[in-house]
């Protein structure tokens, strides 16, 4: 009938039992998996969902700066605001815990160095606005939107020190090749770069599926 369906019979773009699996390749080498997967923080305040994120170099790239971390984003289902998140980071050399809360206008973060350096622990705390999303909640923010290509949406961003205010352009509209055939897919450009990581110059191109659920197809960085 061309009828918009009842707001409540609509697919939520973001669902607990959603998995994404996606292979990571640097430059022309395969170099490891990384995963996302979403469901109810059983541990967590109310209803809160859960990311649990993994990445794992693989191959040769492994043999050159192995990488194994995992990290745990809790945040609200309704607003998509982040509740907390936490880091075991194993990169090369580095290896250390990292935990954010965001509460009551406050990003607190408590991190040590658990590879046996004389770092001490460090602790931080930063206001935040009414809103702010972790590195990994800012997906699935982007994926809650009405994304149209000429608009943009913008996030609040944490990462343990001072918030940043990223904007995800929709620069973009065409047919792309995945794993799971051709898929419709939005070009989405955020302005990290001389923002939110001011020390580093680059390029992150995010596709997105181009319907109601909006799934991160491909994700592309060049960095120097």
């Amino acid at each position: 009938s061309g009828r918009e369906q009842p707001a409540e019979n609509k697919p939520q773009p973001v669902s607990p039992g959603e998995a994404l699996t996606y292979d990571v390749n640097w430059s022309v080498f395969p170099a490891g998996k990384l995963t996302a997967t979403l469901s109810r923080d059983k541990d967590g305040p109310g209803d809160a969902f859960l990311v649990t994120t993994t990445a794992q170099s693989q191959g040769f790239v492994s043999l050159l700066y192995k990488v194994q971390d995992e990290f745990q984003s809790v945040f609200n289902p309704e607003t998509l605001c982040s509740i907390q998140i936490s880091k075991q980071i194993n990169e090369g050399s580095r290896h250390k815990i990292t935990k954010i809360t965001f509460d009551r206008g406050l990003a607190i973060l408590d991190e040590h160095d658990v590879g046996g350096g004389d770092n001490p622990p460090k602790h931080d705390e930063h206001e935040i606005p009414a809103c702010a999303q972790d590195i990994i909640t800012a997906f699935y923010y982007v994926r809650s939107q009405p994304l149209q290509v000429g608009q943009g949406v913008k996030l609040a961003i944490n990462d343990g020190s001072k918030t940043k205010i990223v904007v995800a352009a929709i620069t973009g509209r065409k047919k792309i090749q995945t794993p799971l055939g051709d898929r419709e897919a939005l070009r989405v450009e955020p302005s990290v770069f001389g923002n939110l990581y001011e020390k580093k110059k680059g390029k992150i191109v995010i596709w997105f599926s181009d319907d109601e659920y909006h799934f991160p197809l491909r994700i592309r960085a060049s960095l120097k």
